[in-house]
């Protein structure tokens, strides 16, 4: 019975490795060549509705001379990027069936590129009236809601990445990290560094950036900051205040070298969507959804198999107990370091492939990251991803009534009206207080 405990582990990470393998490939079968990167600037097109709102989801095709063509889709806040020839003329079209609306105003759009990155906008509407408080601009239809809810899910997997990793380190060591959601910046830049200062292809760049974000920020930011922190007998307070102060320094740090401008992969910047009944979504966001619930499966099974995730369990239950019964609690919280930090960097090169890299892509998120998992509730495996699917849902079809800057507060005020009716959480259980 020991020897099946043991393999046990090393076949659900070999059953993860091969599923990254076939997801590599197919995403290979998808790819795109890059365009010529000495003369090439950045074209920024924005949608936005009627009240100045980002409309997400908007397939944008962009053509140009010597047969150029890319094809991108505006992110959650309705902004695209994508790097198009300098010194050229070339036609933006939006494809208004991908937000069921008319463009107020020329669609194609004919813009003229020189040396300097530009941007572009496209309104929606027929003009600009007052209109009621609803949130997108635009008539709730039932193919807009399945598009929201396709969108919902992909930023819940993006989500329950970093919280599962989140709620391990909360759990193991009681410290409430608020530079987790450095740890998916980190992940993200350092793919982008690897892709396009060592020219590494994103598919070898980001596995990579996964492994050293692992190592180095999750194995190393433990090993040389938080174990000594935890041996001088440092406060959960002061160092919640430390990690706060560690997000704001990585943070400007990484302005410092990369400045606020967004940016993308070499590879994958431009995907044209595919059409399944009422949903348009890109290969990429497919593949790498497929890729996160492997991965989350296999962390799952792990921590409830193999021997580490029983002791990762009993040091989150009681530290000094597990210790007692000769669980080593310092190697089991360094593991649980790098497993965090290893699928924050996941999260990060989700985030990046599908949106754009931004030196605040981890502070925008880390709340709703808060918010799964205390919305699952504290303590439970499963309770974090569960609640990273409520906050994703949530944060996107509320979009439907409110502004698109107010969706991450309903996501949260969904948390606080939950926890008044449920304190423990949608999978926590009761706890006797006194």
């Amino acid at each position: 019975m020991r020897q099946r405990t043991r393999r046990r582990p090393v076949q659900l990470i070999g059953t993860a490795l091969a599923s990254l393998i076939v997801g590599i490939v197919a995403l290979l079968g998808f790819a795109q060549p890059a365009s010529a990167a000495a003369d090439d600037v950045q074209l920024t097109i924005r949608v936005l509705d009627e009240e100045r709102n980002g409309i997400p989801d908007a397939a944008i095709n962009i053509s140009g001379p010597d047969g150029f063509t890319a094809d991108v889709v505006t992110d959650g806040e309705g902004i695209a990027v994508s790097t198009v020839p300098a010194n050229a003329s070339l036609t933006v079209t939006l494809n208004e069936e991908s937000v069921n609306q008319a463009v107020a105003g020329s669609n194609p759009t004919e813009v003229t590129i020189l040396t300097r990155d530009k941007s572009i906008i496209f309104r929606l509407g027929e003009g600009g009236g007052g209109g009621g408080g609803g949130g997108g601009g635009s008539t709730i239809t039932v193919d807009r809601v399945a598009q929201l809810i396709f969108g919902g899910i992909v930023l819940s997997f993006i989500i329950a990445l970093s919280a599962l990793g989140l709620s391990l380190i909360f759990g193991t060591t009681g410290l409430t990290n608020f530079s987790h959601g450095e740890l998916l910046t980190i992940g993200a830049f350092t793919a982008l560094v690897l892709n396009t200062t060592f020219g590494l292809n994103i598919i070898i760049a980001g596995p990579l950036a996964i492994l050293i974000s692992a190592g180095l920020w999750g194995w190393g930011q433990n090993q040389f900051l938080w174990k000594p922190l935890r041996k001088r007998g440092t406060g959960l307070i002061a160092a919640m205040i430390v990690s706060i102060g560690l997000a704001i320094t990585v943070r400007y740090i990484i302005v410092f070298f990369f400045g606020g401008a967004p940016k993308s992969f070499e590879q994958f910047a431009g995907q044209a969507p595919l059409q399944i009944g009422p949903v348009f979504a890109t290969p990429k966001e497919l593949i790498l959804s497929g890729l996160a619930i492997v991965v989350l499966t296999v962390a799952v099974l792990w921590l409830k198999n193999s021997r580490m995730g029983k002791a990762t369990r009993a040091v989150s239950d009681n530290p000094a107990l597990a210790s007692a019964s000769g669980v080593n609690v310092e190697r089991v919280i360094s593991v649980v370091w790098i497993l965090g930090a290893g699928l924050a960097a996941f999260s990060g090169v989700f985030l990046g492939l599908t949106q754009n890299v931004v030196w605040t892509m981890g502070q925008y998120l880390l709340l709703t990251f808060f918010a799964a998992v205390v919305l699952g509730g504290l303590g439970t495996i499963g309770g974090a991803i569960v609640g990273s699917f409520v906050v994703g849902l949530t944060v996107q079809l509320s979009t439907l009534i409110v502004p698109t800057e107010l969706k991450t507060a309903a996501a949260l005020l969904l948390m606080i009206l939950l926890l008044l009716v449920r304190p423990q959480g949608l999978l926590g259980r009761r706890e006797r207080v006194g």
